[in-house]
């Protein structure tokens, strides 16, 4: 075919096809349909900066977007206020305010769990009622790559491999969690706790040392002693475990290490509590942080999680963490409660 000829058919084509192409697949100028209720043409949020560098948020400009309200649940004896966070991009956090019924202002304690955890806990209607018992307000999330705050990663990123993000941006969240609760104004900021469990216990004296307005720390099974932990801890796949034992890697969890932030602790109200047959927290590294409590630190150590759980099943291992924040009002309530109690109790022998 000749160069002529052939151009002639490309432009006959062309005709051809932009008569058969159907109305709805040209070209066209008008705007792109919208999901309904999404507001496209408004810029993405700005979360100012976020320090990496620093456990403190003194240096750091995080602005928080403005919270997303979920479900609300209301029973006879708390609520619970389902909501989402947010303050650092791609990384929305479901936060539970859980609170007993008629009150005002309430004391608040953070409940913080290890890696690997969700927020189930924070749905189970016989959980809430425990945390809530005697007038306190739970608080309850995750930490940083962790359950629904796990997403839009290669699989060989997790929380161990990140340890110093995981830990940094997990501290961060709860003081931003406590700028939210103090802006609500229906928590009392003057009494403020935190229950840690594993990771969560580390990343709750890592917070304490950084911020005063936390009155009182519970640590279970706190992770620490980096060294010792990530060449023991069954946690770490043998597969893993010698990127995680190179000087560069030990280097940047170093300044993160609890064994360094315990004597830090802004509050003396510090309890440890750890278990000596745990494969996660190896009984070396019990001993490394014990070693590195203050005295004023309560540490009491089982030798078996049964031990454990056996003293403080049925709600009990919440009992210490609220008489520390208990205000000086319930103080007196709960004294004459027990006064009375007693003579109840004398009467009746």
């Amino acid at each position: 075919m000749s160069w002529p000829h052939y151009i002639l058919l490309s432009i006959v084509w062309a005709l051809v096809s932009s008569i058969a192409l159907p109305a709805q697949q040209k070209p066209s100028n008008s705007p792109v349909p919208q999901a309904p209720g999404v507001d496209f043409s408004s810029p993405p949020p700005i979360y100012g900066h976020e320090d990496l560098g620093s456990l403190s948020l003194s240096t750091s400009n995080i602005l928080p977007a403005t919270p997303m309200a979920g479900e609300k649940d209301e029973y006879p004896e708390f609520t619970r206020e389902l909501l989402q966070v947010r303050w650092r991009f791609g990384d929305p956090i479901d936060l539970y305010v859980i609170k007993p019924r008629g009150t005002a202002k309430v004391p608040a304690i953070l409940y913080l769990y290890t890696y690997p955890s969700e927020t189930d806990r924070f749905k189970d209607n016989d959980y809430c009622k425990r945390v809530t018992a005697g007038g306190y307000a739970a608080i309850g999330f995750v930490s940083a790559l962790t359950g629904q705050r796990y997403h839009d990663r290669p699989m060989r990123e997790w929380f161990v491999s990140q340890l110093p993000e995981s830990l940094t941006e997990s501290v961060h969240d709860v003081q931003m969690v406590l700028r939210y609760l103090a802006d609500r104004g229906d928590i009392d900021m003057a009494h403020i706790g935190i229950f840690g469990q594993g990771s969560g216990a580390t990343i709750a004296i890592l917070a304490a040392a950084v911020e005063p307005q936390i009155r009182a720390v519970d640590a279970l099974q706190p992770w620490g002693d980096w060294p010792t932990w990530l060449a023991k801890s069954s946690l770490v796949p043998e597969s893993e475990r010698p990127n995680y034992l190179t000087p560069k890697f030990l280097a940047s969890v170093a300044p993160l290490d609890p064994v360094l932030w315990l004597g830090r602790v802004q509050t003396k109200k510090v309890r440890l509590q750890m278990v000596l047959d745990d494969i996660i927290t190896p009984a070396a590294v019990v001993q490394s942080i014990k070693a590195a409590a203050p005295s004023s630190d309560e540490v009491l150590l089982y030798d078996t999680k049964r031990q454990q759980y056996t003293l403080e099943r049925g709600g009990r291992v919440f009992d210490w963490i609220k008489d520390q924040v208990r205000p000086p009002a319930q103080h007196s309530e709960s004294a004459r409660a027990g006064d009375t109690r007693n003579a109840q109790n004398e009467g009746a022998h």
